[in-house]
């Protein structure tokens, strides 16, 4: 089965792709979706003078609001509709995901199947609503004290105001929600990851064109630049490399005899990434370190006091920051393997079909020889994002690179790309399966 797949994979071509028409369906319709998105990021919240957040950007940009406006695709700094983008959602998916594993009753949820999934998903959205109100609120409030060279953010402060800006930016985070549940479902790709990615994407033209800007100007040596694109290749590279490695544990199924057959025997392997846990620790980190920038980064303009001290110190580059970056990395990289892979759960289905591991006893012993394996696997894949994600934030932090070229962003960049293009070939492999089975009832047909 597996050389038959591999030969069908390698006889793919612009002909098996023009004839996949469910293919293309759900390619033009993740391409809409997005190009959707993209306009919402230019519709202006009511009553603000995006000038003056631009302004905001530009003298305080270098740390957590930055990445606040990368993340948003540029929706930030023109203060649009979807200037909080689908931030509040990934947090309430963190803190619904934290507590199935904490209290009962959505761990019972959980093991519900399809019915106990969609409860919690309802759930994460309630929360989502109540987190983008609180961010949305602390955006409101900050727009109103904040002022620029050409005057106040607000052209009309007070209640009213409020009210709308709230409405507005939780409007545009739920149907960035939607958005993203109808590009998982109708096409290519995880819609949360593919929001985001269009959204860094977007803007990695106009961050070239600023690096070779600073180039020009004399802030940065051509020979800098040069080798920091060298290095951001080689960054590449290397995240591709360690996304395709993984870790074969042989699986064999003894024979077994039915009447005068005999069957089973075969020898398998089951695959571990290397990093199992993919991109989704450097967005959970993110996610979660952006809600005190709701707080300390819309403070007005405003010196001293303790808002001041946390943007301050949640800025690139800093101690406070690098250390709570990685440690949630760490964090979120074992967490969310151990949400995906359940040793015990893995190591009873492979008892109840008869296959086990050459030298290890079914049962408990195959469930700890997991937990052993995966918790190196997810070691070394913690600090290889560690390394990847903050590296580069250095040199943002002390030459003023600008965001999109950050390990972070080219995390999701390359990730979310090999992800989506996995997809497209089970999509086209599947198709050509369909093609050949239909050619055998014809022939049987003929016959």
């Amino acid at each position: 089965m597996a050389s038959a797949a591999e030969q069908l994979a390698s006889n793919m071509s612009l002909g098996v792709f023009s004839k996949a028409t469910e293919l293309k369906k759900r390619i033009w319709f993740t391409l809409g979706a997005l190009l959707v998105y993209r306009v919402g990021t230019y519709i202006p919240v009511p009553g603000v003078d995006a000038s003056v957040m631009g302004e905001m950007l530009q003298q305080h940009g270098g740390g957590i609001l930055g990445m606040f406006d990368m993340f948003s695709g540029g929706a930030l700094g023109r203060m649009t509709v979807f200037a909080l983008n689908i931030m509040p959602y990934i947090s309430a998916s963190i803190i619904i995901q934290l507590m199935s594993s904490a209290v009962p009753t959505l761990e019972a949820l959980k093991k519900e199947g399809e019915g106990g999934r969609k409860k919690l998903n309802q759930y994460t959205r309630y929360l989502t609503v109540l987190i983008a109100m609180f961010q949305s609120y602390g955006i409101a409030i900050g727009l109103e004290g904040m002022r620029g060279a050409f005057g106040a953010a607000v052209i009309d402060p007070g209640a009213f105001f409020r009210l709308s800006c709230v409405v507005s930016l939780v409007g545009g985070t739920m149907f960035l929600m939607w958005l993203g549940e109808q590009i998982t479902a109708r096409g290519i790709g995880n819609g949360t990851s593919l929001i985001i990615f269009s959204g860094i994407v977007a803007n990695v033209p106009h961050a070239l064109a600023s690096l070779l800007e600073l180039g020009r100007t004399g802030a940065l040596s051509p020979v800098f630049i040069v080798a920091f694109l060298v290095i951001a290749v080689g960054v590449v590279a290397f995240i591709v490399f360690i996304e395709r490695a993984q870790r074969r544990i042989v699986v064999q199924y003894p024979k077994r005899q039915v009447g005068q057959r005999m069957f089973g025997g075969d020898s398998t392997h089951m695959p571990l990434k290397l990093n199992t846990s993919g991109v989704i620790p450097p967005i959970f980190a993110s996610s979660i370190l952006l809600i005190p920038a709701t707080i300390s980064g819309f403070s007005g303009g405003t010196d001293g006091g303790i808002l001041a001290m946390i943007g301050n110190a949640l800025s690139h580059g800093q101690p406070l920051y690098l250390l709570t970056y990685a440690a949630m990395i760490i964090f979120f990289s074992y967490f969310y393997t151990a949400v995906v892979f359940n040793p015990d759960e893995t190591a009873e289905n492979l008892k109840k079909y008869g296959g086990f591991i050459p030298g290890i006893r079914p049962g408990n012993a195959t469930s700890s020889y997991f937990d052993t394996v995966l918790t190196r696997l997810t070691t070394v894949g913690a600090l290889y994002l560690c390394v990847v994600c903050l590296l580069p934030e250095v040199l943002i932090s002390n030459y003023g690179v600008p965001f999109y070229f950050g390990g972070t962003s080219l995390m999701i960049i390359v990730s979310v790309t090999m992800d989506t293009i996995t997809q497209v070939q089970s999509h086209l492999l599947a198709h050509q399966y369909e093609g050949l089975i239909k050619k055998a009832r014809v022939k049987g047909r003929g016959r």
